[in-house]
């Protein structure tokens, strides 16, 4: 009889449901936007879960009995004790056979695929997670007021903090300039602060990280200095999880990843590649397997006790 599992990857910008069997068949997919509880408020968070539980469970035409187990890893979970059990209900009425945890479990079962490893996650926010024969340890999501590094929230702040030096002249004036006016649409540099302090979304403030990006590709060098100390703070995270789990001075780690700030590519993955070998001498940066999305439905497997073969794995992928 075919298995079937349910993975749901929250995030501070979207929430992805997936429905897989134990073939590596892709049955439904749904995607929403925030599942940060801390943004959108608990009410919503659940009828957010309900809704995207009953449209992947319509397209596959499954009841939720027949589905053998559900992931779901959301952003926050575990950083309030007093919450705990309340984010553990969160499926209860909806799935009989279910887990929450937190989503950096996502990316680590969906980029290593479930083998032992490092996982780093730069979305919205950053985490690191990993897990080395039975140990799991995190490190950083520390949140963006005082953590987060190397995330695209702690990217747009550092690039406004870059152009508001720009526009005074105490840094040399680059494309970022010119990049940041267009995006807001300012008459005047000091208009910025009524933009941002009109719009306090978190994951909408993330999105100015991609102008780093951009500002980096029209030359502006103190921009492309920024990705590298971003790369730089994500390998402290991969060094960190591999000092906690004891294996700092093991060769060829696997470091994999995944999140919006490696849309940057190598001006991200170049520096954090450099950093690691400073760093976490023998760490392999590993190309992600899957996306976090599909590491929560493989995770769901797992704690189903029937992980997916290497056969079904393959198939997964194509």
């Amino acid at each position: 009889m075919t298995s079937m599992f349910l993975g749901i990857d929250g995030g501070g910008t979207k929430t992805a449901f997936v429905l897989i069997d134990d073939s590596g068949r892709l049955l439904a997919r749904h995607e929403s936007t925030t599942s940060y509880y801390l943004e959108i408020g608990f009410d919503a968070l659940r009828t957010l879960l309900q809704d995207g539980v009953q449209a992947v469970l319509g397209q596959a035409g499954v009841p939720a009995f027949d589905i053998a187990h559900t992931f779901a890893g959301l952003p926050a979970h575990g950083e309030d004790s007093a919450l705990l059990a309340s984010f553990d209900g969160l499926l209860a009425d909806l799935l009989p056979r279910s887990t929450v945890g937190n989503d950096m479990v996502c990316s680590w079962a969906g980029s290593l695929a479930g083998a032992d490893g490092i996982s780093l996650v730069a979305g919205t926010g950053s985490i690191a997670y990993g897990e080395w024969l039975g140990r799991s340890a995190r490190c950083g999501g520390w949140g963006e007021v005082f953590g987060d590094e190397g995330s695209a929230h702690w990217l747009a702040r550092e690039v406004l903090a870059l152009f508001s030096r720009m526009a005074d002249g105490r840094a040399e004036r680059g494309p970022l300039l010119g990049l940041v006016r267009d995006h807001f649409g300012l008459t005047h540099d000091l208009d910025l602060c009524a933009a941002i302090n009109g719009s306090a979304a978190r994951s909408g403030f993330a999105q100015i990280a991609r102008l780093a990006t951009a500002a980096a590709h029209a030359g502006d060098a103190q921009a492309r200095q920024l990705l590298v100390r971003a790369g730089d703070e994500l390998a402290a995270l991969a060094a960190g999880v591999a000092r906690n789990l004891g294996v700092s001075g093991i060769q060829a780690v696997p470091v994999s990843y995944s999140g919006g700030v490696f849309a940057a590519a190598e001006l991200v993955l170049g520096p954090l590649q450099a950093a690691l070998s400073r760093r976490l001498p023998g760490a392999v940066l590993t190309t992600p397997r899957f996306g976090p999305e599909l590491g929560a439905a493989l995770y769901a497997a797992r704690l189903a006790g029937r992980p997916l073969s290497d056969q079904a794995l393959e198939r997964l992928a194509r």
